[in-house]
């Protein structure tokens, strides 16, 4: 995960450290490079684990040293960036004053000084993306049998900060239980992300498959908040 560390300016607004070891002026400002970084995740990433995962940084982020104002420019060029829209990126940034030494969003410093570091996965997709299954493919799963397996509670973690216990049978998939869970919370299953020990669950895992020890907690990404029905003006 990327952070920040605090680095100081001299009286010329160059940072005292004027050589990173690779031939790279870490006092200069390069202009963003239009290039895009390549990278490979560990497994292959739907679109919706990748969304989460910047989602959990970008929730993160202003819990460094580093300021929010800075954080928030960041995200902004972040998207511009990864949007193909590199005049808006690079006037986010001067805006900001946040200088790049490399001229990457990777390594970047504010006025002050302070370093802050985007990790690759908020600028691009990995090379490895696959397909999220549609909604058709996912209501495919067979429902399993009647009063099969037997029932228990899963501790559950929703990002929106709430701790509940799901009442669930161990012949759950995932999907199921995403289902169980929008009956019980109203948070529909396409909007949920679950995460066991940090490793995402695919929704055609079965709960007796998983091995989930009793009381651990499974982690629930809800990419929008919890259902409130606004009335709707005729």
């Amino acid at each position: 995960m990327g952070g920040c560390v605090g680095a100081q300016h001299d009286s010329s607004g160059s940072l005292n450290d004027t050589s990173d070891g690779g031939g790279v002026a870490l006092g200069r400002n390069q202009p963003l490079k239009k290039e895009k970084p390549k990278w490979k995740s560990d497994y292959p990433m739907t679109d919706g684990q990748l969304r989460s995962k910047r989602d959990e940084f970008w929730d993160t982020a202003p819990a460094f040293e580093g300021r929010k104002e800075i954080w928030d420019a960041l995200k902004a060029a972040a998207h511009a960036f990864e949007s193909n829209d590199h005049e808006l990126a690079q006037a986010i940034i001067d805006g900001a004053n946040i200088t790049l030494p490399h001229g990457a969003l990777t390594e970047c410093y504010d006025e002050l000084g302070n370093r802050y570091q985007l990790p690759v996965y908020c600028l691009v997709p990995p090379v490895n993306m696959i397909e999220e299954k549609s909604d058709t493919e996912t209501l495919d799963f067979p429902e399993p049998p009647p009063n099969s397996g037997y029932e228990c509670q899963l501790r559950l973690r929703l990002s929106t900060g709430k701790d509940l216990r799901l009442l669930v049978r161990s012949t759950d998939t995932v999907y199921h239980m995403k289902r169980r869970l929008h009956v019980a919370e109203g948070v529909d299953p396409l909007n949920q992300r679950w995460f066991f020990s940090g490793r995402p669950l695919t929704d055609k895992m079965k709960l007796e498959e998983l091995k989930i020890a009793k009381d651990y907690v499974v982690q629930v990404i809800v990419s929008q908040p919890l259902l409130n029905p606004t009335p709707v003006e005729n």
